[in-house]
């Protein structure tokens, strides 16, 4: 890992991430989590203030960059729940079958590079009944704007961490084994057009 990777990237993922447009959609989405829950890419706890402690009993918070982990020191000491972490890659996920009530996954499905194994591996652990509740910058539904999305992408993975902004989301959970609930979109304001577009809702094992 380079000294970019290590130390520069986690900053600027913290910032871009903490965003005010992009906590207003955490704080949309994130509340509704209780029981168990697994947050996918909790990078540097920004979803933490956002957790009912009332609903929450444990998140397991899955984050592979030690850069990322490290940034997250703070938010972790003023969480108002407990968090357990776990540093392997999002395509494998070291819990028991059936065993969290729900997973949220903000801003994460954009990087993961085998993304349908991790969705497989999230459907896997998420209880009968289980919620999956989500959070994405996605491809645009304006041609125009996909198509400078699609020439900005290979460069902008380079510089963004692996991060790309053209998945379609909805297909990305459905090709996963999942069944969408409930999904809103949105051109997020005071936001670059190409990275703007956003998904939330929520979805069940289909």
């Amino acid at each position: 890992m380079g000294l970019y990777e290590r130390y520069v990237l986690p900053q600027l993922i913290h910032l871009s991430c903490g965003a005010p447009p992009i906590l207003k959609q955490r704080e949309k989405v994130v509340p509704h989590a209780e029981g168990r829950v697994l947050e996918i890419g909790m990078g540097s706890g920004l979803n933490l203030s956002f957790y009912d402690p009332r609903k929450v009993e444990l998140v397991f918070g899955l984050e592979p960059s030690e850069g990322m982990r490290r940034k997250a020191r703070k938010n972790l000491a003023r969480a108002p729940i407990e968090v357990e972490w776990l540093d392997l890659p999002g395509e494998e996920i070291p819990l028991d079958d059936d065993s969290v009530d729900t997973v949220v996954l903000t801003y994460t499905l954009c990087t993961i590079p085998d993304f349908h194994t991790a969705l497989v591996q999230m459907r896997r652990v998420l209880k009968p009944g289980g919620t999956l509740l989500f959070c994405e910058h996605g491809e645009a539904p304006d041609p125009d704007i996909r198509r400078w999305q699609g020439r900005v992408n290979p460069w902008w993975k380079k510089i963004a961490g692996g991060c790309n902004l053209n998945r379609p989301i909805p297909r990305c959970l459905e090709d996963g084994g999942f069944s969408i609930g409930s999904l809103e979109t949105m051109y997020l304001p005071n936001t670059p057009r190409i990275a703007a577009f956003n998904y939330w809702g929520r979805a069940t094992v289909a």
